[in-house]
């Protein structure tokens, strides 16, 4: 019987592994993050540093579909084969690069103004706590300064020089087309951009000149700094997780004497050692190796109508002082959505995020470390426990017994849908809200040695941010002309309120006030009044822009915006900032074609913006009622007081907007095909109409001083920056950049109808009442207004310079303008090299022609303190003939050289082939890193870091270069790995 038919089977398609390497299509340099998608599917992946691929594709008639920004997109049939490079073709050039310029964007080439973008890449590496400190050296003419070395410490960030004299300097920040506020949460010293995690930042573009800050009027006198964060892409999905974990240590710790230095030292001086024969360093028993973990996962992605990007990071950072710490919970979507067949786009931004900040009693603890006896033992050797002296207080038992604590929960969320009403006319509405809420307690411990009553005091605090904007766009092209217009509307309120209370009289107890306020036994109004405060600001404003192009070598740009406050009376409620700026592509002219420039274009510019930062409701009316002897009388003849109302303000509806006029001339320029790149600034900035705080002419008024614009009065930054950056691939992979930047830079005060401007107040014993700083005519701003100096006369006494010929030296006539803290040069340089797998980053930092004001030293470090048995450094007896009754006043003493040149940051990356371990089929590229922070500073300071700037304000008045018992500034090393899947 023959044998049954067989059905013919279904043989299915054999499935290749395609891998490969995706380059740039001239300079073969790899791209990283290109994505790689089977055509018809979602499946896909992307390339890694190597620009390396590894793909499984159906079968050999697959085909690959390669996108990467900024390149034309490629499909490449598989056609059976294993090993695919492909090479890619750039749309444009880096001169086509977009850049944002806030309310829209510009390309490089086309941009008129004086602005820098640093991209993530170009970012500084190693432990990170917010955005001012990813810029540090790498934009010319922005100054970045740390207040401390805390976690979580203040930034002190100046573009092109500070310009107000209560007004700070301050730039806005704009976070996805949202300007924040950028106010301190119940007046803690911490930065109040710490909430945004570093890691979901995709680019940072600077804002310097009034031609580029002008669109945002009122707030743009200080620059602007426009934060763009990271969007998914159509294609694959990525998925990447990351882990860091840091040590830190003191970088420099004061050269206090040693214990047995101490002996010697304090019987040279005619002092008695009281000696306990220990051997103690108190600089070591206050701070610690501190560890610093952070973790970050982000997944993005997308198809032809949605993209979408998500984060969640955890940054826990120890400070290298004990009891010091700064928790940080971050959260993070993005996504963007086409309908309409494209004609409408809607945009969905929404951060979340929790900082929790522990910090000692920093003054306290520091200040009782430097002047401890060193011979005396920090632990009690029967027990164990920090030991408790009744002659000093161990500053271990400070840390126990001190806490403050602060929790910041913040929600910054916007959505933004775009119209295309016409192909050339979109319309756009933005809506954004800013809501921060805090708490935070202030704890001590009751205490028998060293004897205090426990207390706990509790502050709460809720920041609100509104925006609401509506704006249009049009752009036409005509032949050789092409105009983009923009005209629009902005409404924002800002809402901050505060409460606090407190309870006194804890018991010894191991039941911290801060779980318990129960177990408090005093609640009195008369010493435990609760307070608050609400403060309500509005700005609304209307602003328009035309960008006009000609043969795409003629460009103009026109600006004028239109703020209206309700900080201001009424009489100049509203300013308009205009600005005007022209830019000449030379590059593109004929005659030029021939030269060896790839881009030169010259560039001018002027503007005007306003500044606001003045306190709330000081132009209207204000009354205070009381009960008190001198706002009432008795009604009967008793001696009860009823309530009574006085005038304490007068109205004063004339105060106006503080004016910056800004006028910058500048020269892009590229040669060498675009290898040789730079940027040349001239730039002048006057800040007139100055906001200050002034006595009244006439004495009988209600209240002592009252707030005003000063005419005349000026100040002015004027200066030249130069950024130059060189970058070499070779066809052998070798990947050099070098850049670097230099500002010189001059600031100057005119006409301020006071001889002197005080501020700067100086700490320390017999040092209550006195100032540093001085506003002065002529002089920078944080010009330090002193008695100079000039030595130990023949009773051992100091001798001070006698300016004013009455034969008496050192009298407040006698002090002279010593020197600013203002740098007149900044300098940076970064490098980078990488090699096949390899990478190597540097960024170098600093600044000269300035001065520091050694408040530390004044108060603790001279001759008269070591004989009473408090221990000091050599500075202490470096004036070998002064008597130790010999008082230690402010003067030039103390004024030191703050010039400095940092290593900042050395990162040593390594991206290692998934495939050499066998991991390809999941993991698209990992990295690891190792980066060193602060690895030396060339300085004469001897301070714990001449990058310093304690805040010293008088009575609102900005101080600036002083150094008092601030936080000491770590040395770190982070190591990390990247991974994508």
């Amino acid at each position: 019987m023959p044998p049954a038919a067989s059905s013919p089977r279904q043989i299915a398609p054999a499935e290749l592994t395609v891998k490969g390497r995706v380059l740039d299509g001239v300079t073969k340099e790899p791209l990283t993050g290109c994505t790689v998608v089977i055509k018809g599917t979602m499946k896909g992946t992307s390339t890694d540093a190597n620009g390396a691929y590894t793909i499984v594709v159906p079968d050999g008639n697959a085909v690959l579909v390669f996108g990467f920004i900024g390149y034309e997109k490629a499909e490449v049939p598989v056609n059976g084969r294993t090993n695919l490079d492909v090479t890619l073709k750039a749309l444009a050039s880096e001169l086509d690069q977009v850049v944002v310029i806030g309310y829209g964007t510009t390309t490089k080439k086309d941009a008129t103004g004086a602005l820098k973008t640093v991209k993530s890449s170009e970012f500084n590496r190693g432990i990170i706590n917010s955005p001012e400190q990813l810029l540090q050296g790498r934009v010319a003419g922005v100054n970045v300064t740390s207040a401390s070395g805390e976690p979580g410490g203040r930034q002190n960030i100046t573009i092109r020089g500070p310009g107000g004299v209560r007004t700070g300097s301050t730039p806005l920040f704009v976070l996805d087309g949202i300007p924040l506020d950028n106010s301190s949460s119940n007046g803690a010293t911490s930065n109040p951009l710490n909430f945004l995690n570093p890691q979901d930042i995709e680019a940072i573009d600077v804002l310097k000149d009034a031609s580029a800050t002008a669109i945002y009027g009122a707030r743009g006198a200080n620059g602007v700094i426009l934060i763009t964060t990271k969007k998914g892409k159509a294609g694959a999905g990525n998925l990447t997780v990351s882990a860091n974990v840091g040590i830190s240590n003191v970088a420099r710790p004061l050269p206090l004497f040693s214990a047995d230095e101490y002996r010697r030292q304090v019987v040279a001086v005619g002092g008695v050692v009281e000696d306990q024969r220990a051997n103690t360093d108190w600089q070591r028993e206050i701070s610690r190796t501190a560890i610093t973990q952070d973790y970050n996962v982000a997944f993005s992605g997308g198809a032809e109508k949605l993209t979408y990007y998500g984060s969640i990071g955890m940054q826990n950072q120890e400070g290298v002082l004990k009891n010091s710490k700064l928790n940080r919970y971050t959260g993070r979507f993005n996504a963007s959505q086409r309908f309409m067949e494209d004609r409408l786009t809607l945009d969905v931004n929404l951060t979340a995020s929790q900082t929790v900040n522990e910090r000692p009693p920093i003054d306290g603890v520091l200040g009782a470390a430097l002047s401890a006896n060193p011979t005396f033992p920090a632990y009690d050797p029967a027990t164990g426990t920090p030991a408790r002296y009744q002659a000093f207080t161990n500053p271990l038992i400070t840390l126990a017994l001190q806490k403050d604590l602060m929790t910041i929960n913040r929600v910054v969320a916007s959505i933004s849908p775009s119209f295309k009403v016409t192909k050339d006319l979109v319309y756009k509405l933005n809506l954004g809200v800013d809501n921060a809420s805090s708490t935070r307690d202030l704890q001590s411990l009751a205490s028998a040695v060293p004897q205090q009553d426990g207390r706990l005091e509790s502050i709460y605090g809720t920041n609100q941010n509104v925006l609401i904007e509506n704006y249009f766009t049009h752009t036409l092209a005509l032949n050789d002309h092409n105009l983009t217009s923009l005209v629009g509307h902005s409404y924002q309120k800002f809402v901050i309120r505060g409460r606090n209370w407190s309870i006194n009289r804890f018991p010894i107890t191991p039941i911290e006030p801060i779980n318990n306020p129960s177990l408090g036994q005093e609640l009195a109004l008369a010493t435990n009044r609760p307070g608050g405060f609400a403060i309500e600001n509005e700005l609304q404003s209307f602003f328009a822009r035309a960008n006009y192009q000609y043969k795409n070598r003629y460009l103009l740009t026109a600006t004028v915006r239109a703020d209206g406050s309700s900080k201001f009376g009424a009489n100049n409620k509203y300013g308009v900032f205009p600005s005007f700026s022209a830019g000449w592509r030379l590059s593109e002219e004929a005659f030029m074609q021939s030269g060896p420039f790839s881009d030169l274009k010259l560039r001018a510019g002027w503007g005007q913006t306003g500044n606001q930062e003045i306190p709330s409701k000081i132009t209207q009316a204000l009354f205070t009622s009381s009960t008190s002897a001198t706002t009432s009388y008795p009604l009967d003849n008793s001696t009860n007081y009823p309530a009574g109302t006085t005038y304490t303000r007068l109205a004063n509806p004339d105060i106006q907007w503080e004016v910056s006029t800004q006028t910058d001339i500048g020269l892009d320029f590229g040669l060498f095909n675009g290898a040789l790149t730079g940027a040349v600034d001239y730039f002048r900035k006057v800040s007139g109409k100055i906001l200050l705080e002034v006595i009244p002419a006439d004495p009988i008024q209600p209240a002592a001083t009252y707030w005003t614009n000063v005419p005349d009065m000026t100040i002015t930054n004027q200066g030249l920056e130069l950024d130059l950056n060189y970058r070499y691939v070779s066809q052998g992979g070798l990947r050099l950049d070098v850049g670097g930047n230099v500002t010189f830079i001059k600031n100057v005060v005119n006409n301020s109808p006071y001889t002197v401007i005080t501020s700067g107040s100086a700490q320390g014993p017999g040092l209550t009442s006195a100032t540093v700083n001085g506003y002065v005519n002529g002089q920078p701003i944080g010009t330090f207004f002193l008695r100079e100096y000039i030595g130990i006369d023949e009773k051992g006494v100091s001798k001070y310079r006698d300016i004013d010929g009455d034969g008496i030296g050192g009298t407040d006539k006698d002090r002279i303008a010593a020197g600013s803290a203002l740098p007149t040069r900044q300098f940076n340089v970064n490098t980078s090299v990488g090699y096949k797998g390899f990478d190597l980053l540097a960024n170098f930092n600093g600044v000269s022609g300035n001065k520091l004001y050694d408040n530390t030293a004044n108060a603790f470090f001279y001759r008269a303190r070591l004989v009473k048995g408090l221990n000091g450094t050599p500075e202490a007896i470096g004036e070998a003939n002064e008597s130790i009754n010999n008082a230690a006043p402010v003067s030039t003493r103390f004024l030191k050289d703050g010039a400095f040149f940092r290593l900042n940051n050395l990162t040593l990356g390594y991206t290692l082939n998934p495939r050499l371990i066998g991991m390809n089929r999941w993991i698209n590229n990992i990295r690891l890193s190792a980066t060193g922070q602060n690895l030396f500073v060339i300085t004469k300071y001897n301070g714990f870091d001449p990058e310093v700037n304690t805040d010293r304000t008088v009575n609102g008045i900005s101080s600036y270069g002083i150094d008092y018992l601030s936080y000491p500034r770590a040395r770190s090393f982070v190591f990390g790995i990247n991974m994508t899947f």
